[in-house]
């Protein structure tokens, strides 16, 4: 088993457009315990689309490496699981259970399966029989309207889950209600698999709290992340600070890794990271603005190599 719940793990959640190979990478050189691509539909799986295919791929660092789907119905997961089956290198399968988008909650998959619990239950007991990962977990909100979350956690430990992330509002919560840590401490409480809290943990401190306050064995971070990806290095060291030089040293292996998958149109890509991972410094909008007409890699690196240097502290 690669995964040791002796001591709280540190986790990148999947965050459509942003946690793609080379930030989940990135992350995980530098403290993730383990990451989970992008949120990937059980149909697209099963229709074996491009675009989809390429999301499956993960790096060399990525170990152990979680693929997470989405579905409502039974065949179509099973079949989506069968496919999983026969790429090397993924070491579990995450069902979403949390996404509150409209189109996905529509087909009742993502959060709409927290309306439907019997249904939830054959979708993970699903995955768990027909899966030859090492590992079946399952991502959940407090519920879809109304808080049921002990509910949840137990129907995923009867249906075969090896653990549990619970992000702690409702979906009708959103992403901007209060997260009900007490909530996934309840959950935690009334299982016995290991539950990982999730939700609004933004830096070290606060995931410090959340691990305290939950008793829960890891956390999840995920747009806590963007723009933040040191937060998994003082998670894993230790450190409420981190000093300019290891900030530096993420960004520039975040862009190498951009190039790397995309090719020159990682430079172009890599501007909205810049964006955020600008915030604070003297002189940022100006960075910015620049660096939106930026395209050639040779050029965006010495730009970047300026404005990050270890004198230039944020504000």
């Amino acid at each position: 088993m690669k995964l040791d719940f002796t001591k709280p793990l540190y986790v990148l959640a999947p965050l459509a457009g942003y946690t793609d190979l080379p930030f989940r990478s990135v992350v995980k050189k530098f403290g993730a315990d383990f990451t989970i691509s992008e949120m990937i539909s059980s149909n697209a799986l099963v229709y074996e689309s491009k675009k989809t295919m390429k999301m499956l791929q993960k790096s060399s660092l990525e170990d152990p490496y979680f693929v997470q789907i989405a579905g409502a119905e039974e065949e179509i997961v099973k079949k989506a699981v069968e496919k999983l089956n026969t790429i090397e290198g993924i070491d579990g399968i995450d069902l979403n259970s949390g996404c509150p988008v409209p189109k996905v909650v529509k087909q009742g998959a993502g959060s709409g399966l927290l309306k439907d619990l019997d249904r939830f239950k054959r979708i993970v007991e699903t995955i768990k029989k027909y899966s030859n990962k090492t590992y079946t977990s399952v991502k959940v909100r407090l519920g879809f309207s109304e808080n049921i979350v002990e509910q949840i956690a137990v129907a995923a430990q009867e249906a075969g889950a090896d653990f549990i992330t619970i992000h702690g509002r409702t979906r009708s919560g959103g992403f901007k209600a209060p997260v009900d840590y007490a909530a996934i401490k309840r959950a935690k409480e009334s299982v016995k698999i290991p539950v990982i809290a999730n939700g609004d943990i933004t830096d070290y401190q606060k995931a410090q709290e959340v691990l305290h306050l939950t008793k829960a064995d890891g956390v999840m971070i995920g747009r806590g992340a963007i723009g933040n990806p040191w937060i998994f290095y003082q998670l894993k060291q230790g450190e409420a600070f981190v000093n300019e030089q290891v900030k530096k040293e993420i960004i520039f292996e975040h862009f190498r890794q951009m190039l790397h998958f995309y090719g020159d149109y990682g430079v172009v890509l890599f501007r909205k990271h810049l964006h955020t991972y600008s915030k604070g410094y003297p002189g940022a909008s100006q960075f910015r603005e620049i660096i939106n007409r930026v395209t050639d890699k040779d050029e965006m690196e010495e730009l970047i190599e300026r404005f990050f240097r270890s004198d230039a502290a944020a504000a």
